[in-house]
């Protein structure tokens, strides 16, 4: 890895190797959804919180201010309105991120859709780019098809992540197994960081810090949750809580008592 991509990465992930991100560029998919309406505020909100990096697109990412956070503008677009919501199109040029002033550029690929051969052909073609302006690479890659009958089984799971990497992944976005043993496998097949995904709004709290510390303990490298974060009566609390089990290696319980002692 060239020493430009190194440092892009330093703001993403520390130290530790792990790192606490919050994607928020749902609002192409799903339009202004609560959480995503005032989004500087919101943002403002997750910096106190201490997130190391947020995604947004191109036409937010130029009118919000991630301070000291990471900016990683996305490049993959769909909406719930149109007849292929799992067939993402590439809206935003690996160089106009660049302009932006992005830290590294995500792309999303729905594995097993009807447009998969279009998808992994953009993520091949952004891997190139990526490289080319020593930019890191975010793949989020998801089982989804008319072939797969559970996006979480964890022969699907670890096909995809894998095929992340294969494709030019710098850091591999899918989802959790819902197991540590299964989970292991995903991160030890896929040979670079892994994180998870917090896909739809989870029913409790202590569901998703469960998920986020098993995650860790089975060897991945943090989590890129947006709503069961972004739609938190409290996003500071929250994202201070993950940040402390992701980095600081706290229980569920101390988490729980960092949310309440918030609240």
């Amino acid at each position: 890895m060239d020493i430009g991509k190194k440092r892009r990465l330093k703001r993403i992930i520390r130290n530790d190797g792990r790192t606490v991100i919050v994607p928020m560029d749902h609002g192409a998919t799903l339009g202004p959804i609560s959480g995503l309406v005032r989004m500087q505020d919101t943002i403002d909100q997750l910096l106190k919180g201490d997130v190391d990096a947020i995604i947004v697109h191109r036409g937010i990412a130029k009118i919000v201010d991630v301070q000291k956070a990471g900016l990683i503008v996305h490049l993959s677009a769909s909406t719930n309105l149109g007849p292929s919501p799992d067939s993402k199109v590439q809206v935003c040029s690996v160089e106009e991120a660049l302009r932006i002033g992005a830290d590294a550029i995500s792309v999303h690929v729905n594995v097993g859709a009807q447009r998969e051969d279009e998808m992994l052909t953009k993520l091949g073609t952004v891997a190139d780019e990526c490289d080319k302006w020593s930019l890191p690479l975010v793949a989020m890659m998801y089982p989804r098809g008319p072939k797969i009958p559970n996006e979480y089984a964890a022969d699907a799971v670890a096909h995809v992540a894998r095929l992340g990497a294969e494709l030019g992944a710098d850091i591999v976005k899918t989802n959790y197994t819902g197991d540590i043993e299964t989970f292991r496998r995903v991160v030890r097949g896929c040979g670079v960081p892994v994180i998870i995904a917090g896909g739809p709004k989870i029913e409790t709290v202590r569901e998703v810090f469960e998920m986020v510390h098993e995650s860790i303990e089975a060897g991945g490298s943090g989590l890129s949750i947006g709503r069961n974060v972004f739609q938190y009566k409290n996003p500071t609390s929250i994202t201070e809580a993950l940040a402390a089990i992701v980095h600081d290696g706290a229980s569920v319980e101390k988490a729980l008592q960092i949310l309440g002692a918030a609240t």
